[in-house]
């Protein structure tokens, strides 16, 4: 089975659309012969991650939480600064929450590539997924 590459922009998405999208993709939902135990999804490449669109006051009121399991170990940030440590992260994790909780979930995730800015190594056809 040969597999496509799909390319998202981050600038003409909010980040919860674009999630969707790509984890639809990741699945292999839009394949006419979709079967959810198969892993027959494509790559995703989503570009200009630093350049992601929220709607609201999300980036001061979304909070991300971190407990490395120790007593008084919990971190908290909010979206602003996620963003600015690593925008890939952001997104990676709306995506592999938008996946199904099964054993094929760190699987299809390998094949989401998400990039800073435009520049990338893909040097394969890239099928632009647009606003519709």
């Amino acid at each position: 089975m040969k597999r496509k590459y799909y390319s998202i922009d981050c600038r003409k998405f909010t980040l919860g659309r674009l999630a969707t999208r790509a984890a639809f993709l990741l699945q292999g939902k839009h394949e006419a012969g979709y079967k959810p135990n198969e892993e027959k999804g494509d790559f995703v490449a989503v570009m200009n991650s630093d350049e992601v669109q929220v709607t609201g006051r999300k980036k001061e009121k979304k909070i991300y939480h971190s407990f490395s399991g120790y007593p008084g170990g919990i971190s908290s940030r909010n979206l602003k600064e996620e963003l600015e440590i690593d925008s890939r992260k952001v997104i990676r994790n709306a995506v592999y929450g938008m996946l199904p909780k099964n054993k094929l979930r760190d699987i299809k995730i390998k094949r989401l590539l998400v990039f800073k800015d435009a520049n990338h190594d893909i040097k394969l056809p890239l099928t632009e997924i647009n606003e519709s």
